[in-house]
C-alpha cells in the first residue's frame, strides 16, 4: 500500500466537490497536500477545555469549530459534570447542529442514553446498549441518503469501571488512504448499490426497509460523507471484484494500516463533537453502583457556525 507522506508545505485547503472527483486529479492533489499537512499528531490536538459546555465562551466555541473544520472532530473536557440529556442539544445548537435525528430508542427529547439495558428493556439486544465491543462504523449507516447523519455529540456522564474507549478516524483520511492505494476503490465505494442494509422486521412487520447506498458520497455543500459499518451480519456488499477489493483495503486501514487512528476514553464531563467520523468502542466492565452512561445526539447537519 502506498505510504502516506506528509508534505512540509501547507497550501490553502481546497473545498468543494472537485477534490473528490476522480477525473480531477489536480484538485485532489491540492486538497490532499493540505489535509495531510494538518493531521492531529495525537488525541491532545483535538482537546478543548471548556468551562460549561451548555454555555460556551466565544473562544471555546471558536476552538471547537476550528478543530472540527480541520479534523472533523473535537474533544471537549473540563466541563462541569452534567447528568441532564439537555446538554448535548445545548452544545450542538451553539455549533450549528439543529436538525436532531431522533430514533425509536431515544428519549422524548430525541437524545439517546447509551447504557447497558436490562434484557427486558426495548433495544436491549442492540450492541450499543450492551457492554460488548462495537466495530468500526459511522452513525446512521442504515439511513437513506436524504437522512444522512452528518454531525453528532457524544457526552459522557459516567465512564465504565474499565474499558469502553473509542478509536476515531477522520473519514477524509480514510478516503485518502483508499484513493492513494487505488482510485478504483473509491469508484466502487461511490456506487449507489455498494452497501445494502437488509430490512429489519419486528412484531408489527417491516420496521425499516432495506437500504442501499454508497459508502462515500459528496453532499450538496461539497463536503465528503461516509456511510459504513464493519459488521458482517445484517449487511450485504455488492458482489463484484472491485467492491470486494475496496472493502478489503478499507478493513486493512481500520485494522492498523492507517497511522491516523486516535484513541480516547471519555471521562465524566468529557465529550466528542464530530462530523460523523469513523469510530468504534471497546468492550467494558461496569461498576454496578455507577453504570456507564453517555448521551448521544445525532444530527442531519455538519458542525458549522450557527446562523445568526
Amino acid at each position: 500500500m502506498t505510504a502516506w507522506r506528509v508534505p512540509v508545505e501547507r497550501p490553502a485547503r481546497v473545498a468543494g466537490a472537485a477534490a473528490f472527483d476522480l477525473d480531477n486529479e489536480a484538485a485532489y492533489r491540492i486538497w490532499r497536500r493540505a489535509k495531510l499537512a494538518d493531521v492531529p499528531a495525537s488525541i491532545d490536538a483535538l482537546r478543548v477545555e471548556v468551562r460549561d459546555a451548555a454555555e460556551l465562551r466565544a473562544t471555546e466555541r471558536d476552538a471547537l469549530l476550528a478543530r472540527c473544520a480541520r479534523f472533523n472532530m473535537a474533544i471537549y473536557h473540563g466541563a462541569t459534570a452534567c447528568e441532564s440529556s439537555s446538554l448535548p442539544c445545548a452544545l450542538g445548537a451553539q455549533l450549528g447542529l439543529r436538525r436532531l435525528d431522533a430514533n425509536w430508542l431515544a428519549d422524548e427529547d430525541g437524545v439517546s442514553p447509551i447504557t447497558v439495558r436490562d434484557s427486558a428493556a426495548p433495544g436491549a439486544g442492540f450492541i450499543p446498549y450492551t457492554n460488548r465491543a462495537i466495530k468500526w462504523h459511522c452513525d446512521g449507516y442504515y439511513h437513506p441518503p436524504g437522512r444522512a447523519i452528518r454531525g453528532m455529540v457524544l457526552h459522557c456522564v459516567r465512564p465504565a469501571a474499565s474499558g469502553g474507549a473509542n478509536h476515531l478516524l477522520d473519514h477524509e483520511l480514510a478516503y485518502i488512504g483508499l484513493r492513494d492505494a487505488n482510485p478504483a476503490h473509491i469508484a466502487a465505494l461511490m456506487s449507489d448499490d455498494a452497501m445494502t442494509i437488509p430490512a429489519r422486521d419486528d412484531e408489527d412487520g417491516v420496521a425499516r426497509p432495506a437500504q442501499s447506498g454508497p459508502v462515500f458520497s459528496v453532499a450538496a455543500d461539497g463536503a465528503l460523507q461516509m456511510r459504513y459499518t464493519a459488521r458482517t451480519r445484517s449487511i450485504a456488499w455488492k458482489d463484484d471484484a472491485a467492491t470486494r477489493a475496496a472493502v478489503g483495503c478499507l478493513e486493512g486501514l481500520l485494522a492498523g494500516g492507517s497511522p491516523y487512528v486516535l484513541r480516547v476514553r471519555l471521562d465524566a464531563g468529557m465529550g466528542l463533537v464530530a462530523n460523523n467520523v469513523l469510530h468504534d468502542r471497546e468492550a467494558f466492565i461496569d461498576d454496578p453502583a455507577r453504570p456507564r452512561l453517555l448521551y448521544r445526539a445525532r444530527y442531519l447537519d455538519r458542525v458549522a457556525p450557527a446562523a445568526a
